[in-house]
């Protein structure tokens, strides 16, 4: 039987994924499957730091600027996306490689997601509502005290997956996290897990110098762009959000990019905290 491998490249945000899995998919004669959870998003360019034109050019990619920004989209959309796609791409490569920084969505393909309850709409309303009106603190506060275990392992400065646990925690009287699965459900392909990892202190530096290239790219007009839809789900992520302040007049827009860069890092933080429970990942340290 032809060998069916899929190459995942994961890392935190900033240390250099987008570069390795290009030079990885021209290895290897294959496209690039983006597994990132706010490059999907047409509208959605320099904050969200997509490939450059280059990169593009270089090897096809998938799932980049794929879907609108008004559609909800979560980890299990993309797995059931991303599974026939990757059907069809093995009738002509032999290992495919995947790269993105989304934990959940790398969860959703390599382990499969769980069967949870029916939403709530009634109730799902109330908390995004309550999401517009105070922030996601609040819900992220109530989510740590009913489930700590789910708190600890999504990113919870993202009002969609905050929403999504407290709504099932509050209409099941359980924990988010009890759903989970203990076995993964089986795949018909190997899975080959490869971490970029690089010292902190260059990590968070390469992090603010990218986030002062996006300001000089125009990030803060592209902000402007997309004013209209800040409280969709997918522009309630860091880069926008702090600009939305500015405008808003909360702060300044020097303060906005501070915040940026101070935001980014704790997700980088978060992202490494949520990987290192994974003993499959084979890390490569790409320090200078």
């Amino acid at each position: 039987m032809k060998k069916r491998e899929l190459l995942i490249i994961l890392g935190p945000t900033g240390v250099g994924k987008s570069d390795y899995a290009v030079e990885t998919a021209l290895k290897y004669g294959s496209p690039v499957i983006s597994c990132d959870s706010r490059q999907i998003y047409s509208e959605l360019d320099i904050g969200v730091a997509r490939p450059s034109r280059e990169q593009l050019d270089a090897v096809e990619h998938y799932f980049i600027a794929s879907h609108h920004v008004t559609e909800l989209y979560s980890a299990g959309d993309y797995e059931r996306e991303a599974l026939p796609l990757l059907e069809s791409l093995f009738e002509n490569h032999e290992v495919l490689v995947m790269a993105g920084g989304s934990g959940m969505y790398i969860d959703a393909v390599c382990r499969g997601l769980d069967d949870f309850p029916e939403v709530d709409m009634a109730l799902r309303d109330s908390l995004v509502k309550q999401v517009g009106e105070e922030g996601v603190g609040p819900l992220a506060a109530r989510l740590k005290e009913l489930d700590p275990e789910t708190y600890a392992a999504i990113d919870t400065a993202n009002h969609q997956r905050v929403v999504r646990a407290l709504e099932v925690v509050l209409s099941t009287g359980r924990k988010f996290s009890s759903f989970k699965k203990n076995s993964p459900k089986k795949r018909p392909f190997s899975i080959r897990k490869t971490g970029i990892i690089r010292d902190r202190d260059e990590l968070y530096g390469r992090i603010n110098a990218r986030v002062d290239i996006m300001v000089a790219s125009g990030l803060v007009e592209e902000a402007e762009q997309v004013l209209c839809f800040r409280n969709r789900p997918a522009l309630n992520t860091v880069g926008y959000k702090e600009i939305f302040d500015a405008f808003d007049g909360k702060y300044t827009l020097e303060k906005a990019v501070e915040l940026i860069k101070r935001n980014t890092r704790h997700y980088a933080k978060k992202q490494m905290t949520y990987w290192r429970r994974d003993p499959e990942i084979e890390w490569l340290d790409f320090s200078s």
